[in-house]
C-alpha cells in the first residue's frame, strides 16, 4: 500500500503508535485529536535515533525533498542551506551528529523527485539537523518564541451572532429562538454575548423585538449581554428592558458614518458622549466600536490615523473597550498591522479588541497577527452569521468555532466547549435552512456523517 506524507508525519511525530489506520480517504481531525502547540513539546523527548525514519517509511518528517537531483555528495546540503535561508535560520548544533545506525544506508532511489534517509547524499546531516531543531526541548521554546511571542495565554471571545449575526437576516427570526440560541452560547462557556440592538424598527426591522428578548435573558448567571445603543434614546430604553452593559458605534469613515448612522464623525462622537455621561453616572459599562478601520466601501482604503482618532476619543469618554472592525474585510496581517500599531500608540492594547469580517478569507490571519501584538479581545459570531446592511459586499464575521478551533491549536484558553458551540451553531443554521458557514463545523460534520457509516 502506498504511504502518504501525511501518515509518514504522523509516524514520524508519535513512533509510539504500533499501527496506523486509515480509509481510502484520509480521515480528517476529529474534537478528540485536535491538533495544539503541546506537539512540538512532544516531539523534544525523542532522540535522533527515534526520529529516523525506518524501512520504507519515509516522507514530509524525514526531510522529503522534490525535484533534486542527489548525485552529489553536498547538492542535498546545498539545497538545505538555501532553504533555511529563504524561512528559517537553522541553529548549528553544539555537538557532531551521531552516526547513523542503518548498516548500508543511502538513498531510496536514484535520480529526481524521491525521498532521502540514511547517510547518503548528507541525508545523516538532513535528519539529524532536523532531528536536533525539532527533537531539543530548547529548540520547541525556541519555536514557541519566535512565532508566539507575546500571544496571550487567555483570550476573551466577544459572540456577536445574535445581534451583528442576525441583524441582516431578511426573514424574522422569531424571538424564542434569538432567545434559545442565546441561551446555547451562553452554556458553550462563552463569557460575553451581544445580545441585540436598541435601534429604530424602521432601520433594522430584524430587532424589533430588542425589549422582549433583552428580558427573557437578562437574568442570565455567568454571562455579560452587551446590547447596541446608537444614542440617547436607545440607551434609556436599553436600561430600562434591564439591559446591564451597552456598546456604542461610531466610524472612521466619513461617508460610512453618514450612511450608517446619519451623521458626521463628530456628531456621532457628541452622541456617545452623552450617552458614556448617562451610563457612568449607573455604572454600565460601555463598549465602543469603530467600523470601516482598514477600508470603506466608498472611501476606499482608511489611513490608520483616523482610526487612531476616534479610538482615542471612545477611550477618553470611558468606554471599558474599544473593538476595531474591518467592516468590509478587505484587511490583511500587513494593513491590520499598520493599524494596531497607529491605535496601540493612543490606546492601552490591554483596551483593545478586533472584528474581522471574512469576505476575503483573511479573518484568521488578521487575528493571529492581533494576537501577536498582545490584543487578548475576539469578536466573533456563530456559523459565520453577519453582514453590514449598509456595506456592500460585505460577508459574514469570522465563525466563532473557527476561531475556537485556532486557538485550541495554539493552545490559548478560552473556555468555551466546542462541542457545544458546534451544536449552537447547528441550532440556528438550521433555522435559518443553509449551511453553517464555519469551516470547522463543515469539517466536522462530515468525520461525524462519516463514522456513522461505519
Amino acid at each position: 500500500m502506498k504511504i502518504s506524507k501525511f501518515q509518514n508525519f504522523y509516524s514520524f511525530c508519535f513512533p509510539f503508535r504500533s499501527t496506523f489506520s486509515m480509509s481510502s480517504l484520509e480521515e480528517p481531525l476529529g474534537l478528540d485529536t485536535l491538533p495544539s502547540l503541546s506537539t512540538i513539546d512532544r516531539l523534544h523527548g525523542f532522540s535522533s535515533n527515534g526520529c529516523r525514519p525506518r524501512g520504507e517509511v519515509i516522507g514530509m518528517g524525514n526531510c522529503w525533498i522534490e525535484g533534486r537531483d542527489c548525485s552529489t555528495s553536498n547538492s542535498c546540503e546545498d539545497d538545505f542551506e538555501e532553504y533555511g535561508r529563504e524561512s528559517f535560520t537553522w541553529r548549528k548544533q553544539m555537538k557532531d551528529a551521531s552516526q547513523c545506525d542503518i548498516p548500508n544506508c543511502r538513498t531510496s532511489s536514484p535520480g529526481r523527485n524521491h525521498a532521502l534517509y540514511g547517510t547518503g547524499c548528507a541525508s545523516q546531516y538532513l535528519s539529524n539537523h532536523l532531528c536536533n531543531s525539532y527533537c531539543t526541548a530548547k529548540d520547541a521554546r525556541d519555536i514557541k518564541n519566535k512565532f508566539f511571542k507575546g500571544i496571550p495565554k487567555y483570550v476573551k471571545i466577544v459572540e456577536v451572532g445574535p445581534r451583528d449575526g442576525l441583524q441582516n437576516e431578511k426573514n424574522i427570526v422569531p424571538t424564542s429562538v434569538k432567545v434559545e440560541l442565546i441561551h446555547r452560547l451562553v452554556s458553550s462557556g462563552l463569557s460575553v454575548v451581544e445580545a441585540t440592538s436598541f435601534v429604530s424598527p424602521k432601520w433594522v426591522p430584524q430587532l424589533a423585538d430588542a425589549k422582549d428578548v433583552i428580558e427573557a435573558v437578562r437574568n442570565l448567571e455567568d454571562a455579560r449581554l452587551p446590547v447596541l445603543t446608537p444614542n440617547l434614546k436607545g440607551f434609556e430604553a436599553a436600561v430600562a428592558a434591564g439591559a446591564k452593559e451597552v456598546a456604542i458605534f461610531a466610524s472612521a469613515s466619513e461617508s460610512f458614518s453618514k450612511s450608517n448612522i446619519n451623521c458626521s464623525i463628530e456628531e456621532s462622537l457628541s452622541r456617545y458622549r452623552a450617552v458614556t455621561h448617562a451610563a457612568r453616572k449607573l455604572s454600565i459599562p460601555v463598549r465602543g466600536y469603530v467600523s470601516c478601520v482598514i477600508g470603506c466601501p466608498v472611501e476606499g482604503l482608511i489611513p490608520p490615523s483616523k482610526v487612531a482618532h476616534v479610538a482615542k476619543e471612545l477611550h477618553e469618554m470611558g468606554c471599558s473597550e474599544i473593538s476595531l472592525g474591518d467592516t468590509i474585510g478587505v484587511g490583511t496581517p500587513g494593513t491590520v498591522l499598520l493599524m494596531l500599531e497607529a491605535v496601540m500608540a493612543v490606546v492601552p492594547v490591554e483596551k483593545l479588541a478586533v472584528h474581522f469580517h471574512d469576505t476575503y478569507g483573511q479573518s484568521l490571519p488578521n487575528i493571529l497577527v492581533s494576537l501577536q501584538l498582545g490584543i487578548s479581545a475576539v469578536d466573533s459570531s456563530v456559523a459565520g452569521l453577519g453582514g453590514c446592511p449598509y456595506a456592500k459586499g460585505a460577508s459574514g464575521n469570522v465563525a466563532t468555532e473557527d476561531v475556537v478551533y485556532m486557538l485550541n491549536g495554539l493552545g490559548i484558553k478560552t473556555d468555551v466547549d466546542l462541542g457545544k458551540l458546534l451544536q449552537a451553531g447547528e441550532f440556528i443554521s438550521k433555522h435559518l435552512g443553509r449551511s453553517s458557514g464555519s469551516k470547522t463545523a463543515v469539517a466536522l460534520s462530515r468525520v461525524t456523517a462519516d463514522a456513522s457509516k461505519i
